[in-house]
């Protein structure tokens, strides 16, 4: 998901628009108030930040989102007006990963936004599946856009089965790989520990599946 901060209605219909049509989800949202309500109830891969806004600019947001250990290291682009040299050095000094200057066309927007990406996931590992996506160094989930709270043996469950789709694991081999012990007769923690986990990821937790009689995998 792809944040935008834009209070100019053209250019932020345009831009949700272009990226929703390549496959890229984006919300936009005019005013920084709505904004910080969306970051609270899920963060974004990438934020577009623009920086003439009402209520607060965008180089006052930068700091706070740099200043926050949840949001520290989410890359962000800042699209503005200036175009100053001056103005793209602040931008940059206060923790922006790359900076474009209105008018900028789409195209060269999206090559910026997908070079981002792929930086950033090189840097850590993303688990994604569907609308699934768990960043295991951040200990974060999100299921269908929301952050989802997972006990640590949820979590480190769904890790093993999302770093590896399609394979089947007996009940047996999960508690071995996640609970660390040998198997002695007991599986049923396992059983309880995939339902809560289902319940929990709402319609994202339906990839993973019960392979009847052994275990449980991730769908490919």
């Amino acid at each position: 998901m792809i944040y935008l901060l834009e209070d100019d209605d053209s250019i932020r219909d345009f831009v949700i628009y272009t990226l929703n049509s390549q496959s890229l989800d984006a919300r936009g949202f005019t005013r920084p108030s709505e904004f910080w309500r969306a970051m609270d109830e899920a963060l974004p891969s990438l934020v577009l930040l623009d920086i003439m806004l009402p209520e607060e600019d965008g180089l006052s947001i930068l700091k706070k989102l740099r200043a926050s250990a949840k949001t520290e290291k989410l890359p962000i682009i800042l699209l503005t007006a200036k175009s100053a040299e001056y103005d793209k050095v602040l931008g940059l000094d206060g923790g922006a990963d790359d900076y474009v200057s209105k008018p900028f066309g789409m195209m060269e927007l999206l090559s910026r936004i997908r070079a981002l990406l792929r930086r950033t996931d090189s840097a850590e590992e993303i688990l994604c599946h569907g609308s699934l996506r768990v960043v295991p160094s951040k200990h974060t989930v999100q299921a269908d856009g929301q952050e989802v709270a997972l006990t640590q043996k949820e979590f480190e469950l769904l890790c093993l089965l999302l770093r590896n789709p399609g394979t089947v694991f007996s009940r047996e081999q999960l508690i071995s790989q996640v609970w660390g012990y040998e198997f002695t007769g007991e599986t049923r923690t396992v059983d309880v520990h995939i339902r809560t986990l289902r319940q929990k990821l709402g319609p994202a937790g339906e990839c993973i599946e019960t392979v009847r009689g052994y275990g449980y995998k991730i769908g490919e």
